[in-house]
């Protein structure tokens, strides 16, 4: 999302994060209950299936290992070439069926519709402002057939890490770093947070020291807090209805103690712009 300079810490919170790819394979590579929620959805949807904020293609691959066509839409340049790189080890009836482009979830125009449109781990989150949603989810209407589905998850907010002091450093346990030139380091790893209350952005700063020395560095992470009620709003008065909302990828119900939420929605039919 190309921002305004005096928006340069939440471009920087945008794209930091994904700058990194053999790093963000491998912090995620355990977290695997949402790629099988979504697998299930298209497998259950059929294709073809638009993916917006594909990444590396930690869903993509799977979705198109069932046979499904999938486009697959991201901003990071990194990521895409990664996953262009893992669809080289795909056999050629996986890759055949994925489209991959680059491109503005909010500026996003394909000229084709899709019975499903997915929005996987937080992508949704980096829509910091409302006019950022409205963009979004009018390309979302073009691009959904009349009777197709958006399905998006976000993280709920967490009263007690928005209110963390932000002078304090948060560590865990040291880990291995990738490294290309070195197949990994040894490095102490802490975050610190800071919410911008105004704004409903928190700020995570992820600091990594390498043990054995050498010089430190910081990614930053930016991340929209939208609350249930919230959500909904923006959803309704843009044209959509929510069809489910739960709280996790075993499809139980939201509550106050989920951590996550999916939102299944629907266009409302009848709706129009105002």
């Amino acid at each position: 999302m190309t921002r305004h300079p005096e928006d340069a810490e939440l471009e920087a919170g945008t794209s930091a994060h994904y700058e990194d790819p053999a790093y963000y394979q491998q912090t995620y590579a355990r977290r695997t209950e949402d790629v099988a929620y979504y697998v299930d959805l298209a497998s259950k949807h059929g294709g073809p299936i638009l993916e917006v904020g594909c990444g590396n293609g930690r869903i993509t691959l799977p979705i198109a290992r069932l046979g499904l066509d999938i486009v697959g839409v991201d901003r990071s340049a990194p990521m895409l070439d990664d996953l262009r790189r893992r669809m080289q080890q795909e056999p050629t009836h996986t890759v055949d069926r994925i489209d991959v482009r680059r491109g503005d979830m909010r500026r996003l125009r394909l000229g084709r519709r899709f019975p499903l449109v997915i929005c996987p781990f937080n992508a949704f989150l980096h829509l910091y402002e409302r006019k950022d949603v409205e963009a979004f989810l009018a390309r979302t209407r073009e691009h959904l057939t009349p009777n197709g589905s958006l399905v998006f998850d976000v993280s709920m907010p967490q009263p007690s890490e928005l209110a963390r002091d932000p002078a304090r450093a948060y560590s865990t346990p040291r880990f291995r770093y990738p490294d290309a030139s070195s197949s990994s380091m040894l490095v102490r790893y802490s975050e610190r947070f800071d919410y911008d209350k105004l704004r409903q952005v928190l700020f995570v700063a992820m600091e990594f020291s390498p043990v054995n020395g050498g010089d430190s560095w910081m990614t930053p992470l930016a991340h929209r807090q939208f609350h249930p009620q919230e959500l909904e709003a923006l959803l309704h008065y843009n044209g959509f209805r929510i069809t489910s909302l739960e709280g996790d990828f075993e499809g139980s119900a939201a509550t106050s103690d989920s951590e996550s939420l999916v939102f299944h929605c629907k266009l409302r039919r009848g709706w129009r712009p105002a």
